[in-house]
Order: C-alpha cells, then sequence, then structure tokens
C-alpha cells in the first residue's frame, strides 16, 4: 500500500508540475501576444508621431522659403528703385548746373521769378521728406513692436540688444 500511496503522490506531483508548466507556457503565450500587440501599436503611434513632426518641419520649410523668397523682391525692387532714384538725381543735379550758368546772365525779373519757383520747389521737397520720415518712424516702431512680441529661447533672450 505503501508503493500505492508512493505512486499515487509522485502522479499527483507529476501532474501537478505538468499543469504548472502547460499553465506558465499558456500564460507566457498570452502575454506575449499582448506586449506584440503593444509594440505594434506603439510602433504605429511613431510612425504617426514622425510623419506628424515631418509635415509640421515641411511647412516650416515652405514658409520660410516663401518668404526668404518674398524678401528678394522687394530686395530687387527697392534696388530698382534706388537706381532710379539716383539717376533722377543725377538729372536735376544737371539741370540745377545749368540753371545756374542761365542765371549768371539773366535779367533780374528771371532771376526773381525762378528764386520763387525753387524756393516753392524746396518747400514741396521739405514736406515731402518729412511725410517720408513720419513713414519710416512709423515702420521702425511696427518692425521693433514685432520683434519684442516675438517668442524666444532663454539663450536668444540673453543675447538680444
Amino acid at each position: 500500500m505503501t508503493t500505492l500511496l508512493i505512486t499515487h503522490t509522485a502522479v499527483a506531483v507529476l501532474g501537478a508540475a505538468v499543469a504548472a508548466t502547460a499553465a506558465w507556457q499558456l500564460q507566457g503565450w498570452r502575454l506575449g501576444e499582448q506586449i506584440a500587440a503593444l509594440q505594434a501599436t506603439h510602433a504605429t503611434e511613431r510612425a504617426r508621431a514622425s510623419q506628424a513632426a515631418w509635415a509640421a518641419e515641411r511647412a516650416t520649410a515652405l514658409k520660410y522659403q516663401g518668404a526668404l523668397n518674398e524678401a528678394r523682391t522687394r530686395e530687387a525692387a527697392l534696388q530698382r528703385d534706388a537706381a532710379r532714384a539716383r539717376t533722377e538725381s543725377d538729372g536735376l543735379r544737371e539741370q540745377a548746373a545749368a540753371a545756374a550758368r542761365r542765371i549768371a546772365g539773366a535779367a533780374p525779373a528771371a532771376v526773381a521769378e525762378y528764386a520763387t519757383a525753387a524756393g516753392e520747389l524746396l518747400a514741396d521737397c521739405s514736406r515731402a521728406h518729412q511725410e517720408l520720415a513720419r513713414q519710416a518712424d512709423g515702420h521702425a516702431a511696427d518692425a521693433r513692436a514685432f520683434r519684442d512680441a516675438w517668442p524666444v529661447t532663454q539663450q536668444a533672450a540673453a543675447s538680444r540688444p
């Protein structure tokens, strides 16, 4: 009988060991599937985040390139305007020199009329200069306000004048 008891105990222990091993293996498979599912979800989310970051970077690059192209176009227009202003200034300088030569031998009435016209022209130029200065001050104030309102990092703020 003791042999039978030992055999039954051995079979019971062996059965328990097999059942525990099977349960352990089954649990491992189940958790392995969960881990694989979590890894797949994580990979999908990471790919989505990467794509969103790339799209944001691309949009920023396109905006920057557009602003840069517009700035270059404005710069070219300003250079053309400056060249035209230099040409006109040179022409006016030549006209003033010719007028000075003509005034030297002109009648007093013609000189007085020329002086009146020149005075009116200088007054118009002074008003235009004042208006231009007012507009330039306004643009400078706007640029300063935009620069002061722009968000900056701590490092950039430390190097700002």
